[in-house]
């Protein structure tokens, strides 16, 4: 188990002694997915979060018309999951799977409740980066009700250039609420300007 990018993430909110490492990193389970595969499907119950070591998972809802719309992206290094599944313990409204072969650690509930317990400051680590994904969630609803459709793209390329140079355009359009399509007259606009 490749242990370097979870510990490194721990590390910027939190220390941790080599036994509390070795406790931490004795609770988590690999696992690896296949481009297009499926971490958990809306309705399933979420018991886990994921901690993304390589590869890139997304979050998404499907509505009635069968348009998906993005929700979150996790490129290495990040975490991910249908919370209020989690935390509810009731079925959840996200599908979670892979945009390319995908390989993460998988924390469980149960198991994530015992460290809060056996290592109290991973809860403050948990409590940071909570607070952290509310925040970024709350920033992009005011970009969504706010900005126009190239707005919220220039300030998806600011905030995550790393995935502009893997996603696919598709996948982008559907984050930032617009078609394909309509994301590439966007670029070509750009472009013109420059």
């Amino acid at each position: 188990m490749n242990t370097t990018l979870i510990l490194e993430s721990l590390s910027k909110h939190i220390t941790l002694t080599t036994p509390e490492e070795d406790v931490f990193m004795s609770v988590l389970h690999e696992k690896k997915l296949k481009k297009k595969q499926f971490l958990v499907h809306e309705n399933e119950f979420n018991k886990f979060t994921a901690f993304v070591t390589k590869g890139c998972l997304r979050s998404y809802s499907v509505d009635r018309n069968g348009f998906e719309h993005i929700i979150q992206f996790a490129p290495p290094g990040w975490w991910i999951a249908d919370m209020a599944s989690v935390i509810s313990n009731q079925p959840g409204k996200l599908n979670i799977d892979a945009l390319e072969d995908t390989e993460m650690l998988i924390l469980s509930r149960e198991n994530q409740l015992s460290l809060f317990e056996k290592i109290p400051k991973t809860e403050r680590f948990f409590r940071i980066i909570t607070e952290n994904s509310i925040a970024a969630n709350s920033h992009r609803l005011i970009d969504y009700m706010g900005l126009t459709a190239q707005e919220r793209y220039f300030t998806f390329c600011n905030r995550y250039p790393m995935l502009m140079q893997t996603l696919p355009q598709k996948q982008i359009a559907s984050y930032i609420g617009v078609t394909p399509e309509f994301l590439s007259k966007i670029k070509a606009e750009f472009l013109k300007k420059k």
